[in-house]
This record gives structure tokens, sequence and C-alpha cells, in this order.
């Protein structure tokens, strides 16, 4: 049964599932619709445009949905979509895009922890757990399964793969390859997330295997399109030296040193 308080403040357009909860001094706008099992705690602020799948939990003052932060945006009708199973901390702010092709995307099962900002047009993928006040610019994409150290930032247009590991407080100005760790401001890459993977059930023959092709673009002294080259003649690829490989390969701000 959706329970709604009676201090929230909701749109007549907007669109509730079923079993949702609804606390204290919500405020919801036009066009925005609520999944099944929908949680918004307290004080939470959903501006327009807004889809949110179900068993979402939402907390106090969190503000989603609201204007891109961009000076080029002339009030179009812009889109955030978040997926389902997610957790959004305290004081977390996600704008919607800056342009009717492309929506801001949070998937599935994602914990932003609490001052997370994920600006217009990021793609966070699923399995993300970003930390407390992290902040990222437009367009940034997170692959499934990163881990994103507090106090982190994250330049626009930033790429980082599947199962990287940011350490906190660092300045991300280039992409992240996949399964890497690293820290600082600037940011380096210093070595492969063998903790991370190993607790997420990967084989030790499947870390040396990535091992290997981080060594080649990190330890061979090759550059990137040396190093890409020398990959192509590799007899066969496994399933995750090929996600490196095609990460590096469509690198748009370069590969983190």
């Amino acid at each position: 049964m959706t329970f709604i308080h009676p201090t929230a403040i909701l749109d007549p357009d907007v669109q509730i599932g079923e079993d949702c909860y609804i606390g204290p001094y919500c405020q919801i706008g036009p066009r925005v619709i609520l999944g099944d099992r929908t949680r918004l705690v307290s004080n939470v602020i959903i501006g327009k445009n807004t889809t949110l799948g179900t068993d979402n939990k939402i907390f106090a003052h969190a503000v989603l949905g609201t204007d891109p932060q961009d000076l080029k945006f002339g009030g179009e009708e812009t889109y955030l979509v978040i997926g389902n199973f997610n957790t959004i901390r305290e004081f977390a702010t996600i704008n919607r895009s800056n342009q009717t092709g492309e929506v801001t995307h949070v998937g599935d099962y994602n914990l932003l922890m609490e001052y997370v900002h994920i600006a217009h047009n990021c793609q966070i993928g699923n399995h993300v757990v970003i930390s407390n006040a992290v902040n990222m610019a437009g367009h940034v994409h997170i692959a499934d399964w990163a881990n994103i150290g507090g106090l982190t930032a994250i330049h626009q247009f930033v790429h980082i793969g599947t199962y990287a590991f940011v350490g906190g407080a660092s300045a991300v100005k280039k992409d992240i390859a996949p399964y890497t760790r690293g820290q600082g401001n600037p940011y380096r890459t210093v070595g492969i997330n063998s903790i991370g993977l190993f607790r997420k059930g990967f084989s030790s023959e499947t870390v040396a295997q990535i091992k290997q092709i981080y060594m080649l673009f990190y330890q061979s002294k090759l550059n990137t399109s040396q190093a890409l080259q020398a990959a192509a003649k590799w007899e066969k690829l496994t399933p995750e030296q090929q996600i490196f490989v095609d990460f590096v390969k469509h690198c748009e701000r370069g590969l983190s040193n």
C-alpha cells in the first residue's frame, strides 16, 4: 500500500507505483514516474522528467532531476532515468541531461553516498559504488562494478572502466582502464584491482591474464598505439583482455598514466 505524507507536495502528473513511501516534505515535479516500492525518506526533491525504476531508496535532502548546470542549456525538455535497487544517500544531486538526444542515466544496484554530484549526461552502470562527496562533470561514463573513493573530482567526458578502483581525493582528468587501481592529483594508475577482483569471484588465472594485458600497456615501455598493435598480434585475447583493449581503443581523453 502506498503512503504519501500529508506534507509532501506532488505535481498532478506524477505516476506512482505500488507500495511506495513518500515521506515528509518531499517535493515532486511534473512528468515524474516512481516505480514500485520507491522510498523517499524525507525532504527529497525531484524536479521533473525523471523516471525511477523499482525498489530505489532515496534519503533525506537528495535532489534529482533538476536543470543541468550548463550555461548552454536553453530550457529544452531533458530527462533523467534511474534504474532499480539503487540507494541514494543524503544531499546527493543528479541533474537531467542538457540535450534532448541523450538522458542522464543511472543503472541498477548502485550506492551513491552523501553529497555525490552526478552532472548532466553522465552514464552510470550497475553495481557501482560512489563514495561521499564525489563530484563529476558532464558526460562522465562509469562502467559496471567500478568503485570511486570519496572526495574525488572527475573531469567532463572521462570514462572509467569496469571493476576499476579509484582511490579517494583523486583528480581524474583522463580515462581509467578497466580492472585497474590508482589514486592521486594528478591521478596515477598503480596496478590492477586484484583484491577487488578476487572479492568479486575472479579466479587466479583470470586475474593473471588481466595482469598480462595491463603490463603490456603500462610496463612494456610501449606507447598506447604500439601496445594496441602488439595486442592485435596476440593469438587469442581472453574476454577480460578484450574488454581492456576495446576500452583503450575508444579512449577520448587519453589513458591515465
